[in-house]
């Protein structure tokens, strides 16, 4: 076993994709070698790069191959060899394939008779004379959408490549590699140690570029931005705000990083604090500080890839880089205010939301419409959410957001304390109107909150729901990996509100509501295009049709449609917590009120699998319906025990009774996991009766009267969930 290190130089790779290069070169050699039975010790080897190299450094990787045996099958006996056993055609035509006499062949038997069958024992090659196919095969499969193409070459990469270092041992592996032949000589810091390093073993490798100030291990330079950023920002008294993403993308860019603590002007804090951010992080790749309160503050932090003798004047560049930006931005707020977040509606009747749909106004309203009415069955000022609802959209219109997208929401918080239009509402004071505008369009993402007020809760449902309905109407159905309306996680997203809000009420009924909404809208729209389309013709003199479609709600199965889908999304946030299939399904098929009341039977049904009864309980209740569906005619709607005639019949009666007077009161107060705990003891009786009595007997009245009992049975088994979906 011999350390292997390979480093692929370039020009800089681009930021986004370096890291997956960085895994996918990596993986790819190793699979090179396990493809070639070349045994690899990889203890503690992981991927290494920086913007400029790509490299594999392997503690162990054997020097030759394992011989290579190979076995080929030929032809059977009987076709083989002729009468006097002399070799037929099919014969010599084998031996010669394989290069020697038939004589030497060896043979070989299975379930069809005897067969020839050629095998072979030829030493491994070198792992050196293997590597340049491997790093080929490595290269070929790595993702590069767009490979750049240099000087005369017919091939590409992601960039340039400047220098190729493969070592084995202490030797240098004599391969080229996208027109540059391996040496053992790489490159140092691009200014801070401009000259060639050599490598006379791979063990070397990480000490000897950090020499050269490169630390070539991801994990070490992340940490290193992480000390130095946190440093600069302790010393002035503050934190540091470190995004994740952030913190990769600097990590893709530097190769020595050098924290510098930077200032902006304090008047710039006026500014909504999520713009200055926005800028520094997403334009600038640099992290704020923020104050002891978690505000942010007048300092921020720049990374440098370069140790400067002068470092004020690398201060003053990212200070001057910064200030024209945030000047934009203190433009746009003070030219925002000046126009008030009420005046900023009055634009968005001109905007299209959906050509079906009508304008972001008209989406404005229907929120309105909704959150109103569901405000009135959660405790919510119905006024107060129509007011906040139908200012929601305004700040679409703003500057700030027309610069800042992201801050759709957060814009319309800070507009809407400003605007003196917007009085109180009741005793709920502007400043939770504000907050709601901003809440609306949580969770925005797969980790973040639901909206943490009950007002913002009902702007997010309303959203959501004509967002939904919209989309389903409109015709824009996610297909793969499209979903331009964002369907699948606003789904979530109403969902998870629904559920994590505590919202007690119907969520088909809700989408029912959002689509007959939505389909006035489109019956609107449609009769629009159609009265100017007749203003038209009839303007050149061509007759037309004057009818206008008569506006209807939307069908039953749309809702339905609608409604499975926002629980194909809840399958997937269940089964992050453990919920299977089988449970899922269980309560999916059982009538349930509300989510809250979905999750409330879903916990109780996990804890009911847990009992030794459920199995068999489960395939019971699975019996019982396949019973029931087979039986001819109309079940009774209840027993007679008068009819019984079996000992486990009436014991199975009188169980069942007393299980339904025990459970009701349960089942009323939603104690779901008692209700099932309680039926669970009639696990024994249950396997009595079907053990001991035979339903379909020739006596219409009594097996009639069982079926009656089975479906009183089934019915209180059914009533927590479909039990029978936990039967294998």
């Amino acid at each position: 076993m011999k350390p292997l290190l390979i480093e692929l130089g370039t020009e800089e790779l681009p930021v986004k994709a370096l890291s997956g290069l960085a895994q996918s070169f990596f993986d790819g050699v190793v699979a090179g070698l396990d493809r070639r039975g070349i045994a690899v010790d990889r203890s503690g080897a992981k991927p290494l790069y920086t913007p400029r190299r790509l490299a594999v450094a392997l503690p162990g990787v054997a020097d030759t191959q394992p011989e290579q045996k190979s076995e080929v099958l030929g032809p059977y006996v009987n076709i083989a060899l002729d009468a006097n056993g002399a070799p037929t055609r099919a014969l010599d035509g084998f031996a010669q394939k394989a290069g020697v006499d038939w004589t030497q062949l060896e043979r070989t038997a299975d379930a069809k008779g005897e067969r020839f069958v050629h095998r072979a024992v030829k030493p491994g090659a070198s792992t050196a004379s293997l590597l340049g196919e491997i790093l080929a095969e490595a290269v070929a499969g790595m993702p590069i959408p767009k490979p750049m193409r240099w000087g005369a070459n017919d091939f590409g990469f992601a960039r340039p490549v400047h220098w190729l270092v493969v070592l084995l041992g202490g030797d240098v592996v004599d391969v080229e590699l996208l027109g540059v032949s391996a040496d053992r000589m790489s490159r140092g810091h691009r200014f801070m140690f401009d000259k060639p390093v050599w490598f006379t073993d791979p063990t070397d490798y990480v000490e000897s570029l950090r020499t050269a100030k490169v630390l070539v291990d991801p994990d070490e330079r992340r940490g290193r931005i992480r000390a130095e950023v946190e440093r600069a920002a302790r010393s002035v008294g503050g934190s540091a705000r470190i995004e994740a993403g952030i913190l990769e993308e600097v990590n893709g860019l530097v190769e020595w990083p050098k924290a510098v603590l930077c200032s902006f002007p304090r008047e710039f804090l006026r500014v909504p604090q999520e713009a200055l951010i926005a800028t520094m992080e997403s334009n600038q790749k640099f992290f704020p500080v923020l104050d002891s309160s978690d505000r942010l503050s007048e300092h921020f932090v720049g990374i440098a890839n370069i140790e400067s003798s002068d470092e004020a004047e690398v201060r003053k560049g990212y200070e001057r880089v910064i200030r024209p930006r945030f000047a934009d931005a203190g433009f746009f707020f003070d030219e925002d205010l000046k126009q008030g977040l009420t005046a900023m509606g009055e634009g968005l009747a001109s905007v299209t939301y959906q050509a079906k749909l009508g304008t972001v106004a008209d989406k404005a309203a229907r929120i309105a419409t909704l959150a109103e009415a569901l405000a009135a069955e959660v405790d919510v000022d119905p006024a107060l959410a129509r007011r906040a609802a139908q200012v929601s959209k305004n700040d679409l219109q703003s500057r700030m957001v027309g610069e800042f997208p992201e801050l759709q929401g957060i814009a319309g918080r800070y507009y809407a304390l400003y605007d003196e239009s917007l009085a109180d509402v009741g005793d709920v004071p502007r400043y939770e109107l504000a907050q709601a505008l901003d809440e609306i369009y949580m969770p925005r993402f797969a980790a973040d909150s639901i909206a943490p007020s009950k007002l913002g809760q009902v702007l997010a449902i309303a959203e959501r729901l004509d967002t939904l309905a919209g989309g389903f109407a409109a015709g824009l159905r996610p297909t793969g990996n499209k979903d331009p309306f964002a369907l699948r996680r606003n789904a979530l997203g109403l969902a998870r509100t629904l559920l994590e809000g505590g919202f007690d009420v119907n969520l088909h009924g809700l989408l029912a509501t959002a689509l007959d909404q939505v389909a006035f809208a489109k019956t609107f729209e449609e009769a629009k295009k159609r009265a100017a389309a007749l203003v038209v013709a009839q303007a050149h003199g061509v007759a037309a049709a004057t009818t206008v479609p008569v506006a209807g709600g939307a069908s039953f199965a749309e809702a339905v449609e609608v409604t499975q889908f926002v629980y194909d999304r809840l399958r997937g946030y269940y089964a992050e917590r453990g919920v299977t299939v089988q449970q899922f399904d269980a309560v999916l098929h059982a009538v349930h009120e509300s989510l809250p009341d979905f999750d409330a039977r879903l916990n109780a049904i996990r804890e009911f699998a847990k009992l030794p009864e459920a199995e068999a309980l489960a395939a019971a209740n699975k019996r019982i319906g396949n019973i029931l569906r087979k039986a001819e005619g109309e079940v009774p709607t209840a027993p007679d025990p008068s009819r019984y005639t079996e000992d486990a019949e009436h014991a199975l009666g009188a169980a069942v009774d007393a299980a339904i007077a025990d459970t009701d009161p349960m089942l009323e107060r939603r104690d779901y996991a008692g209700a099932l705990a309680r039926l669970a003891q009639l696990r024994p009786v249950v396997d009595a009766f079907f053990d001991k009595v035979m339903v379909n007997v020739d006596d219409e009245a009594v097996r009639r009267n069982r079926l009656a009992l089975l479906q009183r049975l089934a019915d209180r088994l059914g009533r927590v969930a479909a039990i029978e979906y936990l039967s294998g």
